[in-house]
């Protein structure tokens, strides 16, 4: 389907979570796609085999003159030399979250937006539509398990689509339904304070249209806070027995959860889901409070929450070896953290081990004292310097924050290991069997991870 003129498309910072789904929505619809990022993944592969060329360097030759537009990643900033050599060359320079807006107009979108559980949540949404044999088009931030990938071209009306409150993005969505799981202080460079991260949520609530619909997690005090501000129809979910969509008998065993689906005091029926913590009830009953909107049978949000295999870097099961557990989770923030630790809790005995590599310059020099608080749940923490992504390094600020206020805090067992690569020999020294290993963070600890797991299984094989 190409619309108009418009038939070639550069995507800068293409290999991006939120970027390659759109690249791969793209191509099925038959743009020609070229892009460019700094590292080759199994992403920009996925793209490549599908058609993309991509290049590994942001270099000025990649502006040719037959691309139509130019979509540039919310981590691009305006002065990248190839952003100056689209509006050189006059090529329009279009944000990811104004494409993403631009894809949504042509059908019934629903956003899910929130400082943690929005990846979850949509992956949810997704899964139920295609238990009720919707065919929803899909935008995900992360690589769904049923999926195998972050992008779905479905043959309905349905879009759903991940919303991100980074640099203000998700206010170019245009849903019919909007969605909100929580709000927490994050993202220091985009917002002043918590009050205009609040006003911004508020803002993309009251941007659905007139006959749209608000859902709002009624356990979360931000949100809650916002609710008599919304000038749309609205409905709330959450564990609260006020809420209108809520779980009530929750049960967790093995890693799994379950609880009785209840709606406006109605017992619809049990719910079970293949992910452990009250977090990730949470998230389904927003998936369930969209469905219901949509008037969806409870069977089909049953089935659809129950096939639900996950997302990758989110609680994901990596290995198990010589009764070890190895886990690795993209938690970058001190609430998600402890959510995690505490279903692990709920769920194992074991021994837990963290690796936790923070994320952001800016983000550890303001929750350091909550990360060092939420790592506490575990009874061994590596800490690993941080992940620097887009920043620039912060004088005095490095992962050490978080170790020196562990000690003070009392943490026995914990270890500043600056170099990642020296992670895996060390983890290989203390483990024990029937311990269960998780890799923290949004950056590349998954790797020290992964190269543990080699090691294992080294030693099985002598």
């Amino acid at each position: 389907m190409i619309l108009g003129k418009t038939k070639k498309l550069h995507l800068i910072g293409i290999g991006g979570a939120g970027m390659s789904g759109i690249a791969e929505l793209l191509i099925n619809y038959g743009f020609q796609i070229t892009g460019s990022d700094l590292r080759q993944t199994n992403i920009t592969e996925k793209l490549e085999k599908m058609g993309a060329k991509i290049s590994y360097k942001h270099e000025t030759k990649h502006i040719t003159d037959d691309v139509d537009v130019v979509v540039k990643s919310s981590a691009i900033e305006g002065d990248n030399v190839e952003v100056r050599a689209a509006q050189k060359k006059k090529i329009p320079v279009i944000r990811r979250a104004e494409m993403l807006s631009e894809l949504m107009r042509m059908k019934f979108g629903i956003s899910i937006a929130g400082t943690h559980g929005k990846t979850t949540s949509t992956s949810m949404v997704g899964m139920i539509l295609q238990a009720a044999q919707l065919q929803p088009t899909l935008i995900i931030g992360g690589i769904v398990k049923n999926f195998d990938s972050n992008a779905v071209l479905g043959d309905s009306d349905y879009i759903v689509v991940e919303a991100d409150e980074f640099d203000r993005s998700f206010l170019s969505l245009s849903p019919i339904i909007a969605g909100i799981t929580n709000i927490e202080e994050e993202h220091v460079d985009c917002y002043a304070d918590t009050q205009e991260l609040e006003t911004a949520f508020l803002q993309f609530a009251n941007s659905v249209p007139f006959f749209g619909l608000i859902v709002a997690c009624v356990d979360d005090p931000k949100v809650k806070h916002l609710i008599p501000r919304f000038k749309r129809r609205y409905c709330t979910y959450g564990i609260n027995s006020k809420a209108e969509v809520r779980a009530k008998n929750i049960k967790f065993k093995n890693f799994n959860s379950e609880y009785d689906l209840i709606y406006k005091g109605e017992r619809l029926g049990t719910i079970e889901l293949q992910l452990p913590g009250l977090h990730n009830i949470k998230n389904s009953l927003l998936a369930a409070t969209i469905a219901l909107e949509l008037d969806i049978p409870f069977i089909d949000i049953r089935n659809g929450l129950l096939r639900f295999s996950g997302v990758y870097r989110r609680f994901e099961k990596k290995a198990f070896i010589n009764d070890i557990l190895v886990y690795d989770d993209y938690a970058h923030h001190p609430s998600e953290i402890k959510a995690t630790l505490t279903a692990i809790r709920a769920a194992s005995a074991r021994r837990v081990i963290t690796i936790f590599q923070p994320h952001l310059y800016s983000r550890t020099q303001l929750f350091y004292k909550e990360f060092a608080h939420s790592l506490k749940e575990s009874d061994v923490v590596i800490i690993n310097d941080i992940y620097p992504a887009r920043e620039e390094p912060i004088a005095g600020v490095s992962g050490k924050l978080i170790y020196d206020e562990l000690k003070k805090e009392g943490h026995k067992n914990i270890k500043f290991i600056k170099k990642k690569e020296n992670i895996p020999d060390y983890l290989f020294k203390i483990i024990k069997s029937g311990d269960l290993v998780i890799t923290m963070g949004a950056g590349d600890v998954f790797e020290a991870g992964e190269q543990f797991i080699e090691l294992l299984r080294e030693n099985v094989e002598k």
